[in-house]
């Protein structure tokens, strides 16, 4: 509430200088968290390579493709957008007068007993014009900082549909890498079960001519029946992938886009930028969301504050107006209208100081939002690349016993065939062999993973 006193001066001034922006001053909040990461380990290229350069494997670029134009979560959030671009297109047209044109007609007729004339009269009036009503002079902003915050909104929402691009990439980029995976572990196990079969084979051959122990054979048939179970559950894991992918493409993906196996030939990464500073979270899509919400806050301010002082509104038209329909643009037949009117906020209960003291805590929730945002993201990279940290020895290491114990296998079966070791020795050998190259498999995956998770979290890459 304002006095009139204090206000009606300075309405000429308000008038010559325009409309007055009541909402605070936006500066970018200063980020909370440290400029840089401690752990490193990563590659020299880019920071703003595209997804297209980013995922070198051309089979897994089609598949994303294809999830791009066919994801009904990513369809939902370009819907989003599309509705809060009208939405704020509605809030700034406020901005502009609203000019409508009308034609209209009027006959009515009154009985002689109510005219007190000798007979009934009819009277009959028709008009055109052009004008506007209730357009408010934007005086003090608060039109525009509506608008202003609708845009942000928008922005907003913008970057939510982005986010959720970038999660659907990453995320159909796994499950093809998890297919690729199993069917390298259904590869091996099948593998291993042929191999095994064969030994179990000759171990049913040695016992019957009496030179292998019944228990040494109900070993070797002990391997195979675990092998067969892990082929047949291999087999299932690769059905349940092939259905997971299909869902995130929003359509069966074609075999000849499905990957063979986790080779070094196939579904090639490119490598993350070394020494990135903090502030590159700056750009993430759900840290742009956070700051659009809080400069949407911010303009809130503006527009509760503009509810203290008057509003002016205005309603004006201008055509002609006759008694007869054949007069209506002839000569003399013009008329008029201009009503404005002001509305001055003298009591309201307190209403308006309790509007901006929403508007204000508000815009420091969004800040608040906005920090934690930032915080979680650098957390997300940081626990990345502590994973990533460890990955090359992690994987030099289980190169080496995979090696290792292959080499192991090979002399204990070489062994037992010589009669100089027993067959549970050469058993034993083959499983720590399986085990191994199982291992080394996953860990394969989790490095893929981790790259694809450091893309994910540093903002992703759209620049085609």
């Amino acid at each position: 509430m304002i006095a009139l006193s204090r206000f009606f001066p300075l309405l000429p001034a308000l008038l010559l200088a325009g409309c007055v922006n009541l909402a605070p001053t936006y500066e970018q909040p200063q980020a909370p968290v440290p400029s840089q990461w401690t752990a490193s380990g990563l590659g020299e290229t880019r920071a703003d390579i595209g997804w297209k350069g980013f995922f070198l494997d051309a089979r897994l670029r089609q598949v994303i493709e294809q999830a791009l134009g066919n994801n009904r979560d990513l369809r939902v959030a370009a819907l989003n957008v599309d509705k809060a671009r009208a939405q704020y297109r509605i809030q700034r047209a406020t901005l502009l007068p609203s000019v409508s044109a009308g034609v209209s007609g009027s006959h009515s007729r009154t009985p002689a007993s109510v005219s007190g004339a000798d007979s009934a009269s009819t009277s009959h009036q028709y008009s055109a014009e052009l004008g506007f009503s209730s357009y408010e002079l934007d005086l003090f902003g608060r039109v525009r900082n509506l608008s202003d915050a609708a845009l942000e909104s928008y922005l907003a929402l913008e970057q939510t549909q982005r986010s959720t691009q970038i999660s659907l990439v990453a995320e159909v980029a796994n499950a093809w890498l998890t297919l690729a995976a199993d069917r390298a572990l259904l590869q091996l196990a099948e593998e291993t079960l042929a191999s095994q079969q064969a030994s179990y084979s000759l171990q049913q051959r040695s016992h019957a001519l009496g030179n292998t122990s019944g228990l040494a054979l109900a070993q070797a048939q002990s391997t195979v029946e675990s092998a067969r179970g892990d082929v047949a559950s291999y087999q299932s894991q690769i059905q349940q992938d092939r259905n997971a992918l299909n869902l995130l493409v929003g359509d069966t993906v074609a075999d000849a886009l499905l990957p063979a196996g986790l080779g070094s030939d196939s579904a090639q990464l490119l490598e993350i930028p070394a020494a990135l500073p903090s502030s590159v979270l700056q750009q993430r899509p759900d840290v742009l969301a956070a700051e659009h919400e809080l400069k949407a806050a911010n303009a809130d301010i503006g527009a509760a504050r503009a509810a203290f002082f008057p509003s002016i509104s205005l309603t004006a038209a201008a055509g002609s107006s006759s008694t007869a329909l054949n007069n209506l643009f002839s000569g003399g037949s013009g008329a008029w209208s201009f009503a404005p009117s002001i509305s001055l906020p003298l009591f309201d209960g307190g209403t308006n100081r309790a509007n901006l003291d929403v508007a204000k805590s508000d815009q420091a929730i969004q800040l608040a939002t906005y920090e934690q945002t930032l915080q979680s993201a650098f957390r997300e990279v940081a626990d990345a690349l502590a994973v990533r940290s460890t990955l090359e020895q992690r994987l030099d290491a289980q190169l080496a016993l995979t090696d290792a114990t292959d080499k192991s296998y090979q002399l204990s079966d070489a062994l037992y065939r010589n009669g100089a070791s027993s067959y549970l020795e050469a058993l034993d050998a083959q499983r720590s062999l399986y085990a191994a190259r199982q291992d080394l498999i996953s860990l394969q995956l989790t490095e893929q993973s981790n790259r694809i998770t450091l893309y994910k979290v540093l903002g992703g890459g759209f620049a085609e």
